[in-house]
């Protein structure tokens, strides 16, 4: 039985319903909002459980784990950004992520994945990000804070307790259910579902540069990647990569959305951006050859099949 703290969330539905097809039944952790999306919805209460779950309340994590026979975790807990206090905000990174170890070590849970970021790169100038590199100490957002953190924690704890602990360092994920529309891929592919133009009023940094890059990993590829890192029988290694292992310019996302809806209108600025860093990807190499982690998805397959779900389940 895995257990997904954080399940509810658009990574953790997907990575449960890749589990259900690897034959693992699953635990997914509700906060407060609770979804049930159409690719899962027919197993709940079968194969997939949900739990309403504090992960700062140890005696509860620790029943979870214990009355499920948990086996494995995948630990996706990841508080809005700037939603809490910076207080509150170390009571749920921290106390909840040293819950969840104490709770993986005192019931013999054979592996905990900790879903860490891209983030924790920000501070390298160039890629490609390959997990050997060393980071910065400072930090200059929440996400990358708490990812090193739970890095250096969740790693640390493994030394001291023999608990196998794997970090999973995800790029940015995009995909259904992801409904902020903080990403680029999202906000263009909502647009071409609805047929309107895309608009950045509110965007990140404004209107997007044309030329700017990232690594852009469809849901479902990031969800085949956890998967595989929690059920390999032996990892030699810690820490590893789960990305497209490719740059893709804004522009290219641009092209692969009008190539599925030709009429709509998506208006970036040329060029490059102030903030430029070149290769900006994370090389996929470890997962691969380890654990034979390889997408699926490259951003025209997956921007087709976003718009397509979207359309039968708009927001």
């Amino acid at each position: 039985m895995i257990l997904i703290t954080g399940g509810m969330g658009f990574i953790g539905l997907h990575t449960a319903r890749r589990f259900l097809d690897a034959g693992e039944n699953v635990i997914i952790t509700q906060f407060q909002q609770r979804r049930e999306p159409d690719f899962i919805k027919d197993e709940l209460g079968k194969r997939v459980f949900v739990e309403r779950l504090d992960v700062t309340n140890a005696h509860a994590v620790l029943d979870v784990v214990q009355r499920h026979k948990v086996t494995g975790i995948v630990d996706l807990v990841a508080p809005a950004l700037n939603a809490l206090s910076p207080a509150e905000d170390y009571h749920v990174n921290m106390d909840g992520l040293i819950n969840i170890l104490e709770a993986a070590r005192l019931f013999d849970v054979k592996r905990v994945v900790l879903g860490s970021s891209i983030g924790v790169y920000s501070g390298v100038p160039e890629g490609p990000y390959r997990e050997d590199m060393f980071l910065p100490v400072t930090s200059s957002n929440p996400t990358e804070t708490w990812k090193k953190a739970w890095e250096i924690t969740g790693l640390h704890y493994a030394d001291r307790t023999g608990l196998d602990v794997v970090s999973a360092r995800l790029s940015g994920i995009y995909g259904p259910l992801y409904h902020t529309l903080m990403n680029l891929p999202s906000r263009m592919c909502h647009a071409a579902s609805k047929g309107v133009d895309a608009d950045f009023a509110g965007a990140r940094g404004g209107v997007p540069f044309g030329e700017d890059q990232s690594d852009f990993c469809y849901v479902k590829d990031c969800a085949q990647g956890l998967q595989r890192l929690q059920m390999a029988e032996k990892l030699p290694t810690r820490i590893y990569n789960v990305a497209a292992g490719v740059a893709r310019s804004n522009q290219d996302v641009a092209n692969a959305v009008q190539k599925v809806v030709p009429n709509v209108e998506i208006k970036l600025q040329p060029g490059r951006s102030p903030r430029y860093r070149p290769n900006q990807y994370l090389d996929i190499t470890r997962a691969h050859d380890d654990v034979g982690y390889a997408p699926e998805y490259p951003i025209e397959r997956a921007v087709e099949d976003y718009i397509g779900w979207l359309r039968k389940n708009p927001l």
